[in-house]
């Protein structure tokens, strides 16, 4: 298949992918996949069967194809090629929660200066690692991963890459419980997306639309949440987004649960970690499981809440989310404290509080944890974070570090 012929199949496939016929869409690619003898159509091909697969939630073909297209770009010993290839790679082990492998890859991409693709998928570079280094709950790398993500996006005019950080901002804060912070950003990426998404794929619009909803579930504005996830929902299943679908479905049942209608929320609790599982997101299924573990608490039926956020702990063990234990030592303290059950109590206890200093939870100013409840918080150009009533009462402060020896 000669070059010109390969490009105008790869177009045919992404009309075909454009209309939701993902279907038919796969079978183009794979047939320019079999034929070509292009190295660059090959590779191109190898990026629209990436992120078909990745929205498809099927990441473990989406690793496949991002291992098959860092062969092409060697082959070709082009580092523009390369640079991309180990984007997809640090991808593609991200949707699989395997993060330190996400952060590996991206310091690879990020070593790779000097080219002209680099500098233009550096942002997308960051944003990644600073999921990864989210997802295993190290808050400073992850929110100067961010600001970075952010920096590329506004010196390059990105404005998809902005909606995608203001997402993900979205998540670390209500990770940190700034619940006006975690609404803001959501906001925001809605914003860009009604003022410069007109030709944007529905999925930024979907994200977006579901980062506020749990946002607002967090502030308990329910009938919000509810309007915004339901939007969600709908795009989600008109382009057979997985994972989306998954992460509402979640979202559906927290709601539902905070209602306290536990015989609604169970259902869908289950058909989330159906496709949890079978798309292989570990961090999606702890959250499930913490779901249900909170729900069985509610009705105090005190053993199966035990048995779910045991499962919760070895999915974060697993992934290496110091987070999720930290709320399975606080929710287990509040059983055993209930059922005076005072060794497996201490145990918790001692637990939790190696879990806080692990984590550095805590304001650099007057020493009180940080995620415990909603309370407004501030981040320094450091990327060190205070309590916002912190530094409004002591005035401005150059570091956190700097704030913690005085």
């Amino acid at each position: 298949m000669g070059q010109d012929q390969t490009k105008q199949q790869i177009e045919k496939g992404l009309r075909l992918y454009q209309c939701n016929k993902t279907d038919k869409a796969l079978q183009v690619w794979a047939k320019v996949l079999e034929k070509t003898s292009d190295p660059g159509g090959k590779f191109r091909v190898l990026g629209c069967l990436i992120t078909a697969h990745s929205e498809m939630g099927k990441y473990k073909e989406m690793l496949k194809y991002a291992l098959a297209q860092i062969d092409t770009a060697r082959e070709m010993e082009d580092p523009d090629y390369l640079t991309e290839g180990y984007l997809n790679l640090a991808r593609s082990n991200e949707k699989l929660c395997d993060f330190q492998k996400t952060i590996s890859y991206c310091k690879t991409c990020l070593n790779m200066q000097g080219t002209t693709v680099s500098l233009q998928l550096n942002g997308q570079v960051c944003l990644s690692m600073g999921n990864a280094f989210l997802g295993l709950s190290i808050f400073q790398k992850a929110l100067e991963s961010y600001e970075k993500a952010l920096r590329y996006a506004h010196n390059n005019d990105d404005k998809m890459l902005e909606c995608r950080v203001c997402c993900s901002l979205g998540n670390f804060y209500i990770q940190l419980k700034d619940y006006e912070k975690a609404l803001f950003f959501p906001c925001k990426a809605a914003e860009l997306v009604n003022d410069y998404g007109k030709g944007w794929s529905l999925k930024y619009r979907a994200m977006s639309q579901y980062h506020m909803a749990v946002a607002y579930r967090k502030l308990e504005r329910l009938p919000d949440a509810m309007e915004c996830c339901e939007e969600s929902m709908k795009i989600a299943l008109q382009h057979g987004d997985r994972p989306l679908q998954a992460l509402c479905l979640l979202n559906f049942a927290d709601i539902h649960r905070c209602r306290n209608d536990i015989e609604k929320a169970f259902p869908r609790y289950e058909s989330s970690m159906c496709i949890m599982t079978e798309i292989g997101n570990r961090l999606g299924q702890a959250s499930v499981y913490l779901g249900v573990g909170k729900g069985w608490l509610q009705q105090k039926e005190f053993d199966k809440a035990l048995e779910s956020l045991q499962r919760v702990q070895d999915l974060a063990e697993g992934v290496g989310n110091k987070l999720f234990s930290l709320k399975v030592h606080c929710l287990s303290e509040r059983i055993y404290r209930s059922q005076k059950r005072e060794d497996e109590l201490r145990e918790q206890v001692v637990k939790f509080l190696q879990c806080v200093e692990e984590l550095e939870l805590y304001c650099g100013m007057c020493g009180e944890s940080i995620g415990e409840k909603n309370q407004q918080l501030q981040a320094l150009p450091c990327s060190h974070i205070f309590h916002l009533k912190c530094l409004q009462s002591s005035g401005p402060r150059d570091c956190a570090n700097a704030a913690a020896r005085r």
